[in-house]
């Protein structure tokens, strides 16, 4: 009986929070450039039990639910308009551990196709959560990445393949394990072909930041690091809405 009266308070406040949302501070990224999470999930960090955040975005911003859920918040998604989604979160409690990161390099290009159909980009968005976010996959995401690394380089779209390859590191993937990756690719592509074109691209490159560094000793931590700076969003050949090279 104790324990029951113990909630009440626990339910009422998380019944009662959504009262007070519109005096949330307000975050607009719609008009930001690149991945907008960490940004969100830093002034969500700051926050106290009891207070809460409004991000206003021009679509639904699925990938925060989670985030931002491992980081003891609720929220309630309202749709204003095709083009205009406020999402109320509220911090009803504080988590354990260190903040959880967010997965580098999320599938920005999808939201070019916003330009062409919004309900096209609305799909798509939905498409790309059933696949990268499967409950109970089969396949673990580390995998999933590889293997979207390894069609990527084989279709010659190495802006994907290197977002892929960054993607499979931060999952857990190895440098013995993409050793043993373009091992495949010398044997699927070709020798030639994997020393002019393979070799020669931006996803090799990050590929030899990370045995380079991973010889040095350097920690996951701060090879993830490198890797998001110098192969990141504003690289020419890898953001997907920086200028090409």
């Amino acid at each position: 009986m104790s324990t029951q009266r113990e909630n009440v308070p626990i339910i009422k406040e998380m019944t009662l929070w959504k009262d007070k949302k519109d005096e949330f501070e307000v975050v607009d990224v719609r008009q930001l450039r690149g991945n907008f999470l960490p940004m969100v999930q830093k002034k969500a960090a700051a926050l106290e039990v009891g207070q809460g955040l409004r991000v206003i975005q021009d679509f639904e911003p699925l990938p925060l639910y989670a985030v931002l859920g491992d980081m003891g918040f609720e929220h309630e998604m309202v749709q204003v308009s095709d083009e205009e989604y406020h999402v109320y979160f509220y911090k009803v409690a504080a988590p354990g551990g260190e903040m959880p990161q967010v997965p580098p390099l999320q599938p920005l290009g999808i939201l070019k196709f916003k330009q062409v159909d919004p309900f096209i980009a609305d799909q798509q968005i939905k498409i790309w959560e059933r696949i990268y976010k499967r409950e109970g996959a089969a396949i673990d995401q580390k995998n999933l990445y590889l293997i979207a690394f390894g069609v990527g380089v084989g279709a010659g779209r190495m802006r994907q393949a290197t977002r892929e390859l960054i993607k499979a590191y931060a999952a857990g993937a190895t440098g013995q394990e993409l050793d043993e990756v373009f091992a495949l690719l010398i044997w699927l592509e070709g020798a030639s072909t994997f020393v002019s074109e393979i070799s020669t691209s931006v996803a090799f490159g990050a590929y030899e930041l990370v045995k380079k560094m991973e010889g040095q000793g350097k920690e996951r931590s701060k090879i993830m690091s490198a890797l998001v700076e110098k192969f990141g969003e504003r690289h020419p050949d890898v953001g997907v809405f920086a200028k090409p090279s």
